[in-house]
């Protein structure tokens, strides 16, 4: 092979992992960011439904209270009702509680996406640094060197970027169990 045909080699390999690299993580901070409003619309529709269901159970209890106010004494009736009345305010005040975990989720999912932004920063950055280093006037067998250099440097931060970022948002808190989402 002629050394002009191993410069174009290597320069080929070192932008298509560059290329390739960019891609696959862009894509994974899109998938995130994706997920991400996802969940906080979901979370949002099911607070709104039970901060709405406690509003409409609290309004259902304020004759029986302005009669208690009043001085008066409410029925068996009303008395069974301001019991049941208040546990639909417990049900919906935890499944609103429960709804919020969407914070803890949404958390480690920009944090992932952060981590990957700052990877792919610093993954260009070194391409930048290595790239800093070659001189026009560089030989071939220089600047294949160097080349392969950089291909290795980024190959490993990008295996690195990798097995630090886990594929799965998991929840672990409150009441509703272990969530393990994507």
């Amino acid at each position: 092979m002629t050394r002009k045909k191993i410069l174009g080699s290597h320069v080929k390999r070192l932008l298509s992992g560059v290329s390739d690299h960019g891609r696959r993580h862009l894509t994974e901070v899109e998938t995130d960011l994706i997920q991400t409003g996802l969940l906080l619309e979901e979370a949002i529709e099911k607070l709104t439904f039970n901060f709405m269901a406690i509003h409409q159970a609290v309004e259902a209890e304020q004759d029986t209270i302005q009669l208690l106010l009043a001085g008066g004494t409410p029925t068996a009736e009303q008395k069974a009702r301001l019991e049941e009345l208040h546990a639909q305010v417990g049900k919906h005040v935890n499944a609103a509680i429960t709804s919020m975990q969407f914070q803890d989720m949404t958390s480690q999912l920009i944090d992932r996406t952060l981590k990957r932004v700052t990877g792919l920063r610093e993954f260009l950055g070194t391409l930048g640094a290595h790239g800093a280093e070659m001189l026009p006037e560089s030989d071939n067998e220089e600047i294949v060197a160097l080349l392969g250099k950089v291909s290795m440097a980024l190959a490993i931060q990008s295996l690195e970027l990798r097995s630090v970022l886990r594929k799965a948002v998991s929840q672990k808190h409150l009441e509703s169990g272990d969530i393990e989402l994507f």
